[in-house]
């Protein structure tokens, strides 16, 4: 990619993005980022070889670092997109695909902040991005083509995997891949805690725990792989499996997993709504 890519913010979410993308042959010299502290923007020029301002040293880093960009991501914490988008509103060039990766912040009220026409990109990136196994999902502006959308696409194209979805499908894809590692981590919690109640030790509860779980998300990652298939293929009749699976069902764990991500999904609609108001 020899486009001019700037990354207004770059948190852990941001350098894990910016990691897959210099990864997947991005120059560095082509790639700018912009922090408020001048620390942290060491650290990223000295990890990564892009340029990368501080905005409490130069108060117009972030309009400088827009000028003749053809890709602004915006990976500042949610309450500060629109504030962001109206700072470099007028710098930005009218063809520069804008790409949010903020939760729960809306299309229209990035549209509304930018001007008339800006392509804009709304995608929702999750944490295992960090180790090139995330799951993205984009949804692209009233002024975003499909050209505007296949530089997206590239941008996440070395983190994982990147698909398409009507923007009205965002909060359930929070709900899902958004919130979902933090699931699979709260049922690696829970299965160390039942390890240590059978008499194991913290140490051997959380190494059997951890590398089963992380075991297993490597199996369902094989192409083609389905987990429906493979929960049955270690479940044997009338095995110890079985009685574990039938006890999950007893107790209504689908239903618990279900009520969970609908909870999710509400409470960012919720902040969208929220953030819509402020």
């Amino acid at each position: 990619m020899s486009k001019k890519i700037v990354f207004l913010g770059c948190g852990s979410m941001g350098e894990a993005i910016l990691t897959g993308l210099l990864a997947a042959g991005t120059p560095p010299q082509s790639v700018t980022v912009t922090v408020r502290r001048p620390e942290r923007a060491e650290e990223l020029a000295q990890a990564h070889g892009v340029t990368a301002l501080a905005s409490n040293e130069e108060g117009n880093a972030n309009v400088e670092a827009v000028a003749g960009a053809d890709v602004v991501i915006l990976a500042v914490k949610p309450v500060g997109i629109a504030e962001l988008c109206r700072e470099v509103a007028d710098a930005l060039a009218p063809g520069a695909v804008v790409i949010s990766v903020a939760a729960a912040v809306s299309l229209e009220q990035l549209e509304g902040a930018l001007r008339p026409g800006q392509p804009v990109v709304r995608s929702m990136p999750n944490t295992p991005l960090k180790v090139g196994r995330g799951v993205v999902a984009l949804s692209a502006g009233k002024a975003a083509d499909e050209h505007h959308l296949a530089a997206a696409h590239e941008i996440f194209d070395g983190s994982g995997v990147v698909l398409d979805v009507p923007e009205d499908q965002q909060d359930a894809v929070s709900a899902i891949s958004g919130s979902g590692p933090a699931y699979a981590f709260y049922l690696a919690e829970a299965m160390a805690a039942a390890a240590q109640e059978f008499g194991l030790s913290a140490e051997i509860a959380q190494i059997l725990a951890r590398e089963t779980v992380a075991g297993a998300g490597l199996m369902l990652a094989e192409p083609g792989a389905d987990a429906t298939a493979l929960r049955r293929g270690v479940t044997s009749p009338h095995g110890t499996t079985e009685q574990a699976i039938a006890t999950f069902d007893d107790q209504g764990l689908p239903g618990i997993v279900s009520a969970g991500a609908k909870a999710a999904a509400a409470r960012a609609a919720q902040m969208t709504e929220e953030l819509a108001g402020k």
